[in-house]
């Protein structure tokens, strides 16, 4: 080997060690970000703007990863801590969520009542129904005098729904069991007087009482008219 081949030797060697210096000076500044920036956590941002007192439900944020150490003690990291919560003040689209912009939403105001009553799961929940959900709730009766239309009914609008409970089996007696539901959930609503003596009667003698849930933020005006259906009226 020529002294030009041993210089040419020499000079790619050192190529070789100045590019593992250069990588193992990168991993270092790599391992010095990670060890100042710390783990990732999840937080949850606003997708728009929430009115003040609303009732807050996932679909209203996104969830979004950043260090644990860039999140203050009060922020929300798993929504369940938001469910049967409310905005406590106007919160702006883009804000990180934090556990002193909800407050618990109130059980009962002063001119409500609380009444819980059994709802067949299959057909009156199916596991959508949340507390501070809104519902219609429908009922269908018999028709009071023979040869009279049986008919279905809007007993409540917008009824606020403040606890949903644990699915109960029932035993229906024996010779009404095809038509009697086997699980039920109940249902406590905050009612006015009127509308739970409505909801306590539609209980009571209708064959079915069935919840329609309203959509977030969303109000059901029916006119008078069109809160009882018959079929043979139906055009």
């Amino acid at each position: 080997m020529n002294s030009r081949q041993r210089r040419g030797v020499i000079l790619l060697l050192l190529s070789v060690l100045c590019a593992l210096g250069a990588f193992a000076g990168v991993l270092s500044v790599i391992n010095d970000v990670k060890s100042k920036v710390g783990p990732e956590v999840s937080a949850y941002r606003l997708k728009g703007d929430v009115a003040p007192y609303t009732p807050l439900n996932a679909d209203q944020f996104e969830k979004i990863r950043m260090p644990e150490r860039w999140l203050s003690r009060t922020a929300v990291t798993d929504l369940a801590e938001i469910r049967g919560k409310i905005a406590v003040t106007g919160l702006r689209a883009g804000s990180l969520l934090q556990k002193d912009m909800v407050v618990d939403q109130p059980a009962l105001k002063a001119d409500e009542q609380e009444l819980a009553i059994m709802i067949d799961a299959a057909t009156g929940v199916a596991g959508k129904i949340t507390p501070g959900s809104r519902v219609n709730v429908y009922a269908t009766f018999p028709g009071q005098r023979q040869g009279a239309a049986d008919q279905s009914r809007l007993i409540v609008a917008n009824a606020r729904v403040i606890d949903v409970g644990r699915l109960t089996s029932l035993e229906p007696d024996r010779t009404d069991r095809a038509r009697r539901p086997t699980e039920a959930v109940p249902i406590t609503f905050a009612l006015r007087t009127a509308d739970a003596q409505r909801i306590t009667y539609a209980e009571s003698f209708a064959d079915e009482v069935r919840l329609a849930l309203v959509a977030p933020g969303g109000t059901s005006d029916t006119a008078p008219a069109d809160r009882t259906y018959e079929l043979a009226k139906d055009k």
